[in-house]
């Protein structure tokens, strides 16, 4: 268990329901656990997983989209790991995981700006994956400002 719980805290979520048939819980609120908004502490997932690779801010001629903006930067990340999902057959609402890498962790809230344009609008009522976001001496190059990784229950 991860910790107590308020009544309501796990209930049946219709995440995956009609991609892969099951109910999946979604840890909502625990009452010895800070719990900002739209967070989710977990997510369970059956079925098949993906695990995609770090996505970046590089177009499909593999140049850097924003250089010294981390809005444009995730942005295009996050653009990029859509057409992943898309590949999949999968998408946003199918995502149990992201996991952010930042050069500068003070950027945090341009990233939670870019998901709530891009993410939360697929997502509707849905709660967000789980998260981890970290602070890297460097990324891949020195002018990439984030990187974003995800864990995908692929539909049925």
């Amino acid at each position: 268990m991860l910790g107590r719980y308020s009544g309501d805290c796990l209930r049946p979520s219709t995440r995956l329901t009609g991609h892969m048939g099951a109910a999946v819980p979604i840890i909502r609120r625990l009452t010895d656990v800070p719990h900002p908004a739209r967070y989710s502490h977990a997510v369970v997932a059956t079925g098949k997983l993906a695990f995609v690779a770090g996505q970046v801010a590089l177009d499909a001629e593999g140049q850097l989209v924003g250089a010294g903006d981390l809005a444009a930067q995730t942005e295009q990340a996050l653009r990029n790991l859509e057409t992943v999902l898309g590949e999949l057959g999968a998408g946003w609402p199918d995502v149990v995981r992201l996991n952010w890498y930042l050069a500068d962790v003070s950027g945090i809230q341009i990233v939670r700006d870019a998901i709530e344009r891009i993410v939360r609008p697929a997502l509707g009522e849905l709660a967000n994956p789980a998260s981890t976001l970290i602070q890297a001496a460097a990324l891949f190059r020195p002018d990439a400002l984030v990187e974003v990784d995800a864990v995908v229950a692929l539909p049925e």
